[in-house]
């Protein structure tokens, strides 16, 4: 019997323990015994006592889960508790099971993070890119749409209009687009103009106004449904200029409506106003006009007699 000698133990109980011989992982002093068919042994007093590897085993483990979900690498901790309970990966070597363990970290935080971005952009319906129906007459450049889902014009700060009768999908393109550009890592925020010139109001009087715009300003991509769906207020312009101002040349505005862009001019009164907003979303923006029938008619499930 020897009594506290370093023994190294490589995590196989199969290969006994040895003294002196390095292994993969860990290293402690035991009170052991040289019979190692048993594979029995004792740890040191002030670690307690432990009977075989796999108690030893648990002892070195739940500590280090301990210390990841303490540090907030969840993904990691989950990855570590998979591989502890399953065989697969016991051929692996350390750097590999390594590897797998920090890919489970950033795919897990990536997802979190997506997720908080798709909250706060706020988007209206589960849109996806793919989901475009090509086949519905609508004036839709499938090469163009193609060309703008890889999100270059995002980086290079231009807009995109979108304008055609209602129910043609305007809305649906405009989610569908948010979505991807969230997908993509950039942040996003959704309004409908009407309730976009609400919470300015608001904002002006409870003292939100300049937290409110700053937040607006920093989005990369801010959506705006059903612009002009009534005349523009003067107090309307000014703010939703003070918008484009912040953002000009810096991120990217996507605007829907009914009214072609052409006579977009026309909805607002003061004329001064008209030309700096219209100058500051026309010239670098992708225009994309809509035509054709309803697509919420199309998709209805009434029969001819209920409608």
């Amino acid at each position: 019997m020897k009594e506290w000698e370093s023994i190294f133990w490589d995590g196989n109980p199969e290969k006994g323990m040895k003294g002196g011989k390095s292994g993969q992982f860990f290293t402690f002093k035991f009170n052991y015994n040289y019979d190692l068919g048993s594979r029995r042994c004792w740890i040191r007093p002030d670690f307690g006592v432990y009977k075989n590897f796999e108690e030893i085993k648990n002892m070195l483990t739940i500590p280090t889960l301990e210390k990841m979900r303490e540090l907030k690498f969840h993904g990691m901790a989950r990855a570590f508790e998979e591989q502890l309970g399953s065989s697969q990966y016991a051929e692996l070597g350390f750097e590999e099971r390594l590897g797998f363990l920090i890919d489970r970290e950033r795919t897990e935080r990536e997802n979190r993070r997506l997720k908080a971005r798709l909250t706060r952009a706020r988007i209206r319906q589960q849109a996806c890119l793919e989901d475009i129906d090509y086949s519905a007459q609508r004036g839709l450049d499938k090469s163009l749409i193609q060309s703008l889902a890889t999100c270059q014009w995002i980086r290079e700060h231009l807009n995109l209009l979108l304008d055609g009768p209602t129910g043609v999908g305007k809305s649906f393109i405009a989610d569908a687009f948010a979505n991807k550009v969230c997908r993509e890592g950039f942040e996003v925020l959704c309004f409908r103009a009407p309730r976009l010139f609400e919470e300015l109001a608001l904002a002006h009087g409870d003292g939100r106004y300049p937290k409110l715009m700053n937040t607006i300003a920093k989005a990369h991509l801010i959506v705006i449904d059903d612009w002009g769906l009534s005349k523009i207020a003067d107090s309307q312009q000014r703010d939703f200029l003070e918008i484009l101002e912040d953002r000009h040349g810096i991120h990217s505005t996507l605007i829907t409506s009914q009214i072609p862009s052409a006579q977009w001019h026309e909805l607002m009164d003061n004329p001064t106003v008209a030309d700096a907003i219209m100058d500051r979303l026309i010239h670098n923006a992708y225009k994309i006009n809509l035509k054709g029938e309803s697509m919420r008619k199309k998709k209805s499930q009434l029969t001819p007699a209920a409608r």
